[in-house]
């Protein structure tokens, strides 16, 4: 519930989007925005990273899974590495997206996932927006990936929250601002962690159960499954016995026509990747006429288990 506007000296005692900076270890100059609803719901949007979601908080409890090496910053990352499976040494947060002219492994051509993760952005917009019909946070960024006689594409992202609730939604829209054609390939990473992760968790697709329950002698590593989506949207539950609250993942299957999900619940891992995609392997991949625009729609929203 928004509190009456009259009553707040400053709406940002209530509800706020601040620029951070991160200043320490692997992370040192990290750029950030720190979004807190007044709902509940507090998240970090790095936009060093692409503007994918690092940490998540929901009444205080961290719900995004965080490797220990943390939201490392780009400058360190080298996606060739380890035979083009770079990334894997930068993954982490609560998403993390991927592309944009590849995703899943590499292929000699690209790397793990694309040469999109932890791209560094270019920062729009950001704010609150109190006098809109629906109050909400926002900010709004750019990631360009471009190459003379390769692809030239640009991705610019507006991620929005409404005031007072526990929802935050991200649009994309990916233009082609090359001379040529270009097939495109998107995959949002989205990356629950322990408590949702748990003895017991189970993902339901539209109300039918795709994984889980999760039992804590199970070792995946790398288990990977696919899963067609149909009609105009898509919805995901994840949620453990255990734990208060329950993830809902949402997103446009006009344009994200798969889902894949996988899991590496390892001692000292213990992550669950959601991921709504573009195609699934070995399908032929949308293509951008030059000046063509495509545009996704997710969302991540916390519910009282």
């Amino acid at each position: 519930m928004l509190p009456p506007r009259q009553l707040l000296g400053d709406v940002r005692q209530f509800a706020s989007v601040q620029r951070i900076v991160l200043d320490d270890g692997q992370e040192r100059g990290v750029r950030a925005l720190a979004f807190s609803t007044g709902g509940g719901l507090d998240f970090w949007v790095l936009s060093d990273r692409g503007f994918d979601i690092g940490p998540l908080w929901w009444r205080g409890m961290q719900l995004g899974w965080q490797s220990p090496a943390g939201f490392r910053s780009p400058a360190l990352n080298e996606r060739w590495d380890d035979k083009g499976r770079g990334m894997e040494r930068g993954f982490s947060g609560m998403l993390v997206t991927c592309g944009l002219e590849h995703v899943r492994a590499p292929d000699g051509a690209s790397p793990l996932h694309g040469r999109l993760p932890f791209t560094p952005g270019r920062l729009l917009a950001y704010g609150e927006e109190w006098d809109a019909p629906e109050p909400h946070l926002f900010c709004k960024g750019e990631m360009v990936q471009y190459r003379i006689g390769g692809e030239g594409l640009r991705l610019t992202r507006r991620i929005t929250a409404p005031l007072g609730g526990t929802e935050l939604r991200v649009d994309d829209v990916v233009e082609n601002i090359g001379p040529e054609p270009q097939p495109i390939a998107m995959l949002y990473h989205v990356n629950p962690g322990f408590p949702l992760v748990d003895e017991g968790t189970t993902v339901m697709l539209d109300g039918t159960c795709i994984v889980g329950p999760l039992q804590p002698s199970e070792s995946s590593v790398g288990l990977v499954k696919w899963h067609d989506v149909h009609g105009p949207a898509a919805a995901v539950m994840v949620g453990a016995p255990a734990c208060p609250a329950v993830l809902e993942i949402s997103w446009g299957a006009d344009t994200l026509s798969c889902l894949q999900t996988w899991r590496n619940i390892q001692q000292n891992i213990g992550v669950l990747g959601i991921e709504p995609c573009t195609t699934p392997p070995g399908a032929a991949m949308p293509v951008l006429a030059p000046g063509e625009k495509r545009r996704n729609r997710l969302a991540l929203r916390l519910t009282p288990a």
